[in-house]
């Protein structure tokens, strides 16, 4: 599939101050060095983080000291925040919305043992929903000397770099979405069938175009679990093969945390996952989440 080389990554730099950012290799992200996150942003500033945004799908803020209630904030910044995961329903916490993502147990110890899997395996976040996520950003609060990186796939560059025959081939499959396949596809434990109600399969377009750029991209991954019109077997070779092809090194970008760490990027262009470390039942990788909703892909 990749016949053709990858497109050109070089963009207009649309930041007015260049020399306070750095670009990120493979995957097309930029590291800024001079925002405070927990401060409200002036309107140049927050004007400034978007058009970044906007041709760099992943930011990365070095040594962020962010509250609970600070990293609300700065997420409202991109649109309106979501809820929690499947059957995670919200308590009488404040900013239940900034969820933690952690290898600790009920105890809080940290633990090796991994019953929810599906992080580390290729995914767009909630593209089983009929409105996906925006973006999703990540604050490393307790993180392993060693290991347990977040790798970041541009599939944008990976569409580009398809061969004409395949781009015809898939430009009008849809593929199915859903969380009882995502357990499935993870080996995780399977659905409940409240959350199978909560959250129904929904189909989305294979080949996807970027709102603000108009650009292609693949849209799929551990969520996608079948195409429609096709069998299952078919499907499932098909939505594997293409997702091998976008994850290939050369469009891959793997960030290796730092404590005070904030990384957001687009899920309509990149898939992730997070990486198994050595120590994962002696040190602590603690992390707090945030997810802005999108809108329906096309």
């Amino acid at each position: 599939m990749n016949a053709m080389p990858p497109a050109p990554r070089g963009v207009i730099n649309p930041d007015p101050n260049p020399a306070v950012t750095m670009t990120l290799d493979a995957a097309g992200g930029v590291e800024i060095t001079d925002i405070d996150t927990a401060q409200p942003l002036s309107l140049c500033d927050r004007d400034r983080i978007k058009r970044l945004f906007r041709a760099h799908p992943i930011l990365v803020f070095r040594g962020q000291l962010l509250s609970k209630a600070a990293q609300y904030a700065f997420t409202e910044n991109f649109g309106e925040i979501e809820g929690l995961h499947v059957g995670r329903h919200t308590n009488a916490e404040a900013y239940t919305a900034v969820h933690t993502v952690s290898n600790l147990d009920a105890d809080g110890h940290p633990s090796g043992a991994m019953k929810e899997r599906g992080n580390y395996f290729w995914h767009t976040d909630k593209s089983y929903h009929a409105i996906p996520s925006l973006l999703t950003m990540l604050h490393a609060v307790d993180i392993p000397q060693e290991g347990g990186q977040t790798q970041f796939a541009n599939t944008r560059l990976a569409y580009a770099a398809l061969d004409d025959a395949t781009k015809a081939r898939i430009a009008d499959l849809r593929a199915v979405h859903s969380w009882e396949g995502s357990r499935i596809n993870s080996g995780s434990p399977p659905a409940t069938d409240a959350q199978k109600l909560e959250r129904p399969p929904v189909d989305h377009p294979i080949v996807r175009t970027h709102p603000d750029t108009g650009e292609k991209m693949l849209y799929l991954g551990n969520h996608s679990h079948a195409i429609i019109g096709m069998g299952d077997e078919e499907g499932r070779a098909l939505l594997a093969e293409l997702l091998a092809h976008a994850t290939a090194a050369e469009f891959v970008y793997s960030h290796q945390w730092r404590p005070g760490d904030l990384v957001l990027w687009d899920n309509r262009c990149l898939v992730h996952r997070a990486r198994v470390h050595a120590n994962m039942g002696q040190e602590r990788r603690v992390l707090h989440r945030t997810v802005v909703r999108g809108d329906a892909p096309y």
